[in-house]
């Protein structure tokens, strides 16, 4: 059987508005005020993706699962997208859990801020898986089985810590500098471990939809539906399993509605659950596939950022290292102020997308974060977010 692992990753950040040096220690309000900079503030943002992706994505999910018994699909959601989506949109989560009440869409564990606290502070870093396993629990009544990290960041570390956690499964990118001469087509054990199972992105398919499909100088554009289930069934070829992995706002974001995107992708589902000799699993069923043909090792961290794969898209310059360690450097003192507004402020700046807009990468990685960015210069948004830590800062030695 040759089955499509389809995964999407929903998750909106918090944006630290036009904070002033001239705030700190006079106000506390990092993250929204209406009109606080030139371009869009959380609110307006979340509304437009609601619109352009969310809701139009949703139902279609929703379609799929009504009129297609073979299709399911895994997703993971971030504490702070839900927060917002509670505030601003709660037709989503509700549309949400309609489709986690059918049985065949799983919920993936993850931290609740989107953070890289796994490589800083371990107690922390679990903290907020438990928090993320806490907000699913509320708001889906069921209980994560498998862990994907921020951006996919993986190593063998994490993969022994997922295990000892109890997580029966995690995923990683399936870079080829890892793979060398295997596939990401199959279920992998990681090294050092005994139980967990690995799941790998076949990226070159998934990037063929999220960053490919509207590039009309790619080669292969445009992309039709008859092509790529030729390349996906070719690829089936190396192990049954492929693998998508990408962003939820892929859909009607990132590749806007006129792209044809929303068409391409329920034509691509109904041919090939069409196909006796092809389905969907989730995440968990791909993993219950098949025993792990061999084991994977990663001694450096990889992720699914930038064709480094690596942090660099977070850690790759001097004002991200520096807002990094400021950041994780306030723990003991605001954990410590039993301060839980405080708290709940520092962890939101432990956002991984706050470092992601200080980068200052040039060419298509460059453009891919400036397209991201809220800011005018990833220099405006290493000044607020420095701001903003110096208030927390402030606030947790006043107590």
């Amino acid at each position: 059987m040759r089955s499509v692992v389809l995964y999407l990753h929903m998750h909106q950040p918090y944006r630290v508005r036009k904070y002033s040096i001239f705030d700190v220690g006079q106000r506390h309000d990092y993250f929204d005020e209406p009109d606080w900079y030139a371009k869009e503030n959380d609110q307006r943002i979340f509304t437009k993706v609601a619109d352009k992706s969310y809701r139009p994505m949703l139902a279609l999910l929703e379609q799929c699962i009504a009129y297609e018994p073979k299709f399911c699909f895994s997703l993971s959601i971030t504490g702070s997208v839900l927060e917002q989506a509670e505030q601003w949109a709660p037709d989503v989560v509700e549309t949400l859990k309609r489709l986690v009440a059918t049985g065949r869409v799983e919920i993936l564990a993850e931290t609740y801020y989107h953070s890289l606290a796994f490589f800083y502070n371990q107690a922390e870093f679990e903290a907020q898986v438990r928090m993320h396993q806490d907000k699913i629990r509320e708001v889906f009544g069921v209980e994560p089985r498998v862990f994907r990290n921020t951006e996919l960041a993986y190593n063998n570390d994490l993969a022994k810590w997922a295990e000892d956690f109890g997580f029966a499964g995690v995923l990683a990118e399936g870079w080829d500098k890892i793979l060398e001469w295997r596939s990401p087509n199959h279920v992998y054990r990681p090294e050092g471990c005994e139980n967990i199972k690995l799941l790998l992105k076949n990226y070159r398919l998934s990037d063929d939809i999220a960053f490919r499909f509207s590039d009309k100088t790619w080669p292969e554009w445009p992309l039709t539906v008859d092509k790529y289930m030729r390349w996906a069934e070719t690829d089936t070829l190396r192990g049954p399993l492929i693998n998508l992995f990408m962003d939820f706002e892929t859909f009607g974001e990132h590749q806007w509605e006129d792209t044809g995107i929303f068409g391409f992708f329920e034509e691509f589902v109904r041919r090939w659950c069409a196909d006796d000799s092809s389905n969907f699993l989730t995440v968990s069923g791909a993993l219950a596939s098949e025993e792990p043909v061999g084991t994977i090792s990663m001694p450096w961290t990889i992720t699914w950022a930038d064709t480094e794969r690596d942090l660099s898209a977070w850690l790759g310059n001097a004002m991200q290292a520096e807002a990094v360690k400021m950041t994780y450097e306030a723990a003991e003192a605001v954990l410590a102020s039993g301060d839980m507004g405080l708290i709940a402020d520092w962890r939101k700046l432990q956002i991984s997308d706050h470092f992601y807009y200080m980068c200052t990468k040039y060419f298509n990685d460059g453009d891919v974060h400036a397209y991201f960015s809220a800011y005018d210069s990833p220099y405006d948004a290493f000044l607020y977010y420095m701001n903003a830590m110096r208030d927390i800062k402030y606030r947790s030695e006043s107590r």
